[in-house]
């Protein structure tokens, strides 16, 4: 039995480190360690905004786990490129509101940090929802004609 699971471990591996280098495990495994390089900064100053960075560290987290083990595929009920999109959509526009509101009461270097941060996680979240909008992936592509087949 160890010898079957010690020969499965290189493939699982190698399963898992292929999903990091495609674009969106770049894009989730950016996410994380921003969300938690901002986490730090908020609770450096104040916790008050630190709830929507550990939210979106935790749910980019599972999705890169969903994404890396494959179970997306093998759970069908939920519709994983629309529930992705709405994800990142929100999760940019979220940061938005919450960088300006931490910019304007800029108190503190940290606090300011954490908004210019806050911002860059903006660009991140909306360029992730721009390249997973599953409308963009479905294009409609034109069937071949034949030219002989003229009125």
């Amino acid at each position: 039995m160890a010898d079957s699971e010690r020969l499965s471990a290189p493939g699982c591996w190698l399963a898992c480190t292929s999903f990091s280098r495609t674009k969106k495990g770049i894009f989730l495994f950016a996410e994380i360690i921003l969300c938690l390089v901002i986490l730090i900064c908020f609770s450096a100053s104040t916790s008050a905004y630190s709830s929507l960075s550990v939210i979106e560290m935790i749910i980019a987290a599972v999705l890169f786990v969903f994404y890396m083990c494959d179970l997306h595929s093998k759970i069908s009920f939920i519709n994983w490129p629309w529930t992705d999109f709405f994800r990142a959509l929100v999760a940019a526009i979220l940061y938005l509101i919450t960088s300006i509101v931490v910019l304007v009461e800029g108190k503190g270097s940290s606090k300011i940090a954490a908004g210019v941060l806050g911002i860059f996680a903006t660009l991140l979240f909306g360029c992730d929802a721009y390249f997973t909008f599953p409308l963009k992936q479905q294009r409609h592509t034109a069937a071949p004609t034949d030219p002989t087949d003229g009125p």
